[in-house]
């Protein structure tokens, strides 16, 4: 906890503030509407018709849809021979359990990585990860959606037209931070996510960016086979 505390004000002085900054939160939340907007709005390309691995083996690109007509996938970052892969992929995806609210909208969620699938799924398991893995090893798929081998994390979004797969949209960096629940829920704190980078007050808690993630073993301990 900091020493710094924010100023304490009557209740009036405290709401006009409020007010001020809901007008600010407002024009982001039309801005957001907009981009959302110009987003549905995007072109797409058509994609080759790539095999990736799942838990059942080979598998199309065309049916990791299930089905459904559109697919997210997050591309988790995969070091070959590592113990613990990337902790921020790790901890992002951890976030994601309930995914079934996405069948209403003819969507899926998947994870792909370039790890080998039994890697891949022995990790998903080491971490309590509840999503589905595919591994696109072998494949030129990564690579195509600007997640290579050795790469970073990225996500895309696709549009499946019968065996045809489209690529409609790409983000990677703080991009994926709008999929998220946890610094959404951490920016609301009043001392907020305490990182250098931020404009905070003086004397607000701040440290390295990294220092309050969970690190993957962290993670492990969390939600991994031993935690029911």
């Amino acid at each position: 906890m900091g020493t710094a505390l924010p100023p304490v004000v009557d209740r009036q002085t405290w709401q006009s503030e409020l007010d001020a900054l809901r007008v600010r939160e407002k024009a982001a939340t039309r801005e957001l509407d907009a981009i959302a907007a110009q987003r549905r709005r995007l072109p797409m390309v058509e994609l080759p018709d790539y095999t990736l691995v799942g838990k059942d083996g080979p598998i199309r690109l065309s049916d990791v849809f299930e089905g459904r007509s559109q697919l997210i996938t997050y591309h988790h970052m995969w070091r070959d021979g590592a113990t613990w892969q990337c902790p921020g992929c790790t901890g992002y995806t951890a976030q994601f359990d309930r995914l079934e609210f996405l069948e209403a909208y003819d969507a899926r969620f998947v994870i792909v990585t370039q790890g080998p699938i039994d890697e891949a799924l022995a990790y998903r398991g080491k971490v309590g990860n509840r999503m589905e893995w595919y591994s696109t090893a072998g494949s030129d798929f990564g690579a195509e959606v600007d997640a290579p081998p050795n790469g970073g994390f990225a996500v895309n979004v696709f549009l499946r037209d019968g065996d045809r797969v489209y690529r409609t949209w790409h983000t990677n960096g703080r991009g994926t931070e709008q999929l998220s629940h946890t610094f959404p829920l951490v920016d609301l704190l009043p001392y907020g996510r305490q990182e250098e980078w931020q404009d905070s007050p003086d004397g607000w808690p701040q440290s390295s960016t990294y220092d309050r993630w969970f690190d993957s073993p962290g993670i492990a301990r969390l939600y991994g086979p031993a935690v029911d």
